[in-house]
């Protein structure tokens, strides 16, 4: 190909175009929009790092409410714990306090076991020689009932206030048999023949008898201490036997009656 003078000149110029345009500084606005694009960059940078911030700040208030809310469920427990302390502390004293009374009571039950055990001991042994002097009436139901007694007396394991109770109830029933009258049936004590009679128990002034076909009538003789046939009161023991079992009207029952004795001239015959 053929360039004339004047094409070549045309390449030369535009080739020094191209190189004066590729080393021409940038325009302002050029310049502008550059400066726009790395503020916008770190803007965007800066809005990124603010987020994360405030995820950062999101969670450490996350993680303080739940600290706070922990405090204040220990301190509620804390206070509650205190709380129990000082009633538990109520509850020792009052148990310290209980235990140092029963140790005293204990002692005292010690103390009055001394006075006490020999006192019922006494009063068993006058109940058990009152039933042997007495009239013959129920021997086998009062020696039993003295029987347990003594039993009960030697055991351990029943306590001193049962062992009164039992005494004193004991004594009551003895003390009963003095203001009832009562018919009943039993073995007339003594008797060769091992006769079963019926008996009528006048409070403790009389106890008679008188067989089952009505043909012997007798009463006790404390001062023989047996049994004496007395036929003449058979009407009276009859009429005895049926206001005991209620088949008459209460009245007045003619029996033998022992003179009454001084007491102190009783006490010196018994010794």
């Amino acid at each position: 190909m053929t360039l004339n003078k004047r094409g070549s000149i045309g390449l030369a110029a535009l080739a020094g175009a191209v190189l004066v345009w590729a080393v021409w500084p940038a325009t302002a606005e050029e310049k502008k929009g550059v400066a726009l694009e790395t503020i916008v960059q770190a803007q965007i940078a800066a809005d990124k790092d603010a987020v994360e911030s405030q995820k950062r700040i999101n969670s450490l208030d996350d993680q303080a409410k739940d600290m706070l809310t922990k405090y204040n469920g220990l301190v509620a427990e804390a206070e509650g714990m205190n709380n129990y302390s000082d009633q538990i502390a109520l509850q020792v004293k009052d148990q310290n306090e209980a235990i140092a009374s029963y140790n005293q009571q204990l002692v005292d039950i010690e103390n009055t076991a001394r006075e006490v055990m020999p006192m019922m001991q006494r009063m068993l042994d006058q109940i058990d020689r009152f039933v042997q002097m007495d009239l013959p009436f129920l021997l086998d139901n009062r020696r039993e009932r003295i029987q347990k007694l003594k039993d009960v007396m030697a055991k351990a394991d029943v306590a001193i206030s049962e062992k009164y109770r039992r005494i004193v109830e004991a004594y009551q029933i003895e003390l009963d048999f003095g203001r009832t009258l009562e018919a009943y049936d039993g073995k007339l004590d003594g008797d060769p023949a091992g006769r079963t009679v019926k008996f009528l128990r006048i409070g403790r002034v009389q106890l008679m008898y008188q067989t089952l076909d009505g043909t012997e009538t007798g009463y006790w003789d404390k001062e023989k201490k047996g049994w004496v046939v007395a036929n003449e009161y058979r009407a009276a023991v009859k009429q005895g036997f049926a206001v005991a079992l209620k088949q008459g009207a209460p009245e007045l029952i003619q029996a033998p009656v022992p003179a009454p004795i001084d007491a102190k001239a009783a006490s010196e015959t018994q010794s």
